[in-house]
């Protein structure tokens, strides 16, 4: 009872905020060039950072602003080393992250909300800050905004291309090579090439096989990722497997690989999605490994929930890929042998082409 009693609060009080700060429509352009510093907001999770970084070279190319991020504990990560973005703060929760969160809004001239759908958090900071000029997407809360700009239908156009709409605000158009992007450093990318030499030493075609994904419904099983690997190993020689996995689900990854195939897991992002980068072909249930093999054009098979939505699915921006859809919500009832038959044939191809 009181947990209803306080979402029923707190959507009163953000349907309050935005009469209270509604924005003034028509307000006049900013003048772009004169511009210092601007503002992204991304929170949630890997794969909503991911899907936005194409965004920042895009604006760099032509503006010289200070370009800072403000992210979630979850996704700061994703944009280190990044060199078209100038600062990263991570918001952190409560009224002191939020007070926090609006110092560093109000130190922008324009503030842009990159999310894709309404966020209740960054509503309030919105409608809390006093920056001068507001860029989102139009949406439920398009009142918040100074400017906002219409979003492409999400059943027929890629999230990538509803975030790079955005670019129209500051007088750009989309950039016909904009892909993900994602910036090991240095020592990430050595660490994983001496770690790639030690799994697959003759440099041989190499398959990753990633098991992790945000939620249980999207593991495939422990006997379904066993039979996969048997069929590609009964039916190519030269060929080494990899299994990848998130550290919290080595156990499953220890029980899937044994007497198949290497297994491999970090506990640094970075080191993670450097590997992804050095693999011939990767087959993953999870979108963030998704978008990893995009910005390195790494060919990729997919395992996708598409449950209670028309939206289309988070499908690698410019990779090769193949995919098998399930409309129920997780995979207790995907056909193996479908999943099997359409990643070999898959596989067969980029493997001959490698």
């Amino acid at each position: 009872m009181l947990k209803k009693i306080e979402i029923l609060f707190r959507k009163f009080i953000f349907k309050l905020l935005i009469v209270l700060s509604s924005r003034k429509r028509g307000t006049s352009h900013p003048e772009l060039k004169k511009i210092n510093r601007v503002t992204f907001i991304r929170l949630n999770r890997i794969g909503d950072a991911l899907v936005v970084t194409p965004i920042f070279s895009a604006l760099k190319k032509y503006y010289n602003f200070q370009i800072v991020v403000l992210a979630d504990r979850k996704n700061f990560f994703v944009f280190k080393n990044n060199p078209h973005i100038d600062e990263i703060i991570t918001f952190q929760k409560g009224i002191s992250g939020i007070k926090s969160a609006i110092t560093v809004l109000n130190n922008s001239e324009i503030v842009v909300d990159l999310h894709d759908d309404v966020s209740t958090t960054v509503s309030y900071l919105i409608a809390l800050c006093k920056s001068p000029y507001k860029f989102a997407l139009k949406k439920e809360n398009f009142n918040l905004f100074s400017h906002t700009i219409s979003k492409p239908d999400p059943t027929e156009s890629h999230v990538i291309d509803r975030v790079l709409k955005l670019l129209e605000l500051f007088d750009l158009e989309k950039p016909v090579n904009a892909n993900v992007e994602f910036y090991p450093s240095h020592d990430a990318l050595e660490t994983v090439s001496k770690k790639m030499n030690e799994l697959n030493p003759e440099k041989i075609f190499h398959l990753g096989i990633n098991i992790s994904a945000g939620s249980d419904a999207r593991f495939w099983g422990v006997n379904r990722y066993r039979e996969l690997i048997r069929e590609v190993l009964a039916k190519y020689n030269n060929i080494h497997i990899t299994l990848l996995a998130a550290p919290g689900d080595i156990a499953a990854g220890e029980e899937i690989s044994h007497e198949l195939c290497s297994l491999y897991y970090s506990n640094s992002f970075e080191e993670f999605g450097a590997f992804i980068s050095k693999l011939d072909l990767l087959f993953t249930p999870d979108t963030s490994t998704v978008h990893l093999a995009s910005s390195s054009k790494i060919p990729m098979f997919g395992l996708y929930v598409k449950y209670n939505t028309n939206n289309k699915i988070w499908y690698p921006y410019k990779s090769n890929y193949d995919c098998v859809i399930t409309e129920e919500p997780n995979f207790d009832n995907l056909d193996t042998d479908k999943v099997i038959s359409s990643f070999l044939a898959f596989f067969e191809k980029n493997y001959y082409e490698k």
